[in-house]
């Protein structure tokens, strides 16, 4: 978060940059404003609950529609949930696009499907108005403290004059591309958390089955995955696909190794859970797979789904 600026009397909250709209005062939109806030700039809010925009009526103007924050805003952020929501909220002719046209750029922070922002992105450009997608990870309490992760998809130079927004609402802010590469990069990030924990469901099914305090195990996790990562660290290639033969041969051997190991502790947690009479879906698919983990599968033609001999930890 950028060093907060301050109003003329020293208090935070000074005409110091672009207004800033907030649409959407939930989990996320709350937090972003209260940032916004922080950082100095002037603050426009808006939400369907009273009780939502009292919370910073204080500090803020409270917009009495979408329309009427996008007019009173130079920037504008939408935080709603879903796709009708951002529909209701910009698209028509008392939306906010309309409203705020050329001289307002809008931020969208919702998570919402492709189908969504691509339609909000068509709309947007008939009525000339900047608008750029940005799906953002870290929850509520970095939206409260600045810290968002911002995954930001758009022009380049509209992302450009948008960093005094993501400075203050984030602590780290990422161009992934054109228009829609930033919610589908969101998309994406979500399906690796969920993913994950599913795989931590499974791990807590065959510890329970075999009298294992979760807690206990949680523990150990949380310490083991400080040391060797969560699962971003085998994701340091350009490429899902498979190796070949113009690669590292040496990068090639150990992924190989690792796949190997792998399948050597899937199989035996498979054996344990047909010991214990629990089932575990997802372990038997992520054995099944484990080759494509490691960009392996079908390397040379082989595959190292079989058993091994190899006995290292």
């Amino acid at each position: 978060m950028s060093v907060e600026q301050t109003a003329s009397d020293g208090s935070p909250g000074g005409d110091t940059g672009p207004t800033i709209g907030v649409i959407g005062l939930g989990a996320i939109g709350d937090g972003v404003a209260a940032s916004v806030h922080a950082a100095g700039f002037s603050l426009v809010v808006c939400d369907v609950r009273v009780e939502a925009t009292d919370r910073h009526a204080g500090y803020a103007t409270v917009a009495a529609s979408p329309a009427d924050a996008a007019r009173a805003a130079d920037i504008v952020v939408v935080a709603v949930v879903n796709d009708d929501q951002v529909h209701a909220v910009l698209s028509g002719p008392d939306g906010a696009l309309v409203a705020g046209g050329p001289d307002t750029t809008f931020v969208v922070v919702s998570t919402i499907t492709a189908a969504c922002v691509a339609a909000i992105g068509a709309e947007a450009a008939t009525v000339g108005a900047p608008v750029v997608d940005c799906g953002v990870s870290g929850g509520p309490s970095a939206a409260a403290s600045g810290d968002l992760v911002c995954m930001v998809g758009g022009d380049s130079d509209v992302i450009a004059q948008l960093a005094p927004l993501f400075d203050a609402i984030g602590s780290l802010s990422v161009t992934m591309g054109p228009f829609g590469t930033g919610l589908a990069a969101k998309l994406a990030r979500n399906l690796v958390q969920y993913g994950g924990w599913l795989a931590a469901y499974e791990g807590q099914v065959l510890a329970e089955a075999a009298g294992i305090d979760l807690s206990k195990l949680a523990k150990v996790i949380k310490a083991s995955d400080a040391r060797i990562g969560g699962a971003s660290a085998l994701m340091f290639r350009s490429t899902v696909a498979p190796f070949t033969d113009t690669d590292d041969k040496g990068l090639v051997g150990a992924m190989r190794s690792a796949a190997a190991l792998a399948h050597k502790d899937l199989q035996a947690a498979l054996a344990l859970a047909g010991d214990l009479d629990v089932d575990l879906p997802l372990t038997a698919m992520t054995d099944e797979r484990c080759d494509d983990i490691f960009g392996v599968g079908g390397t040379d033609g082989s595959t190292t789904n079989t058993k091994t001999e190899e006995t290292a930890e």
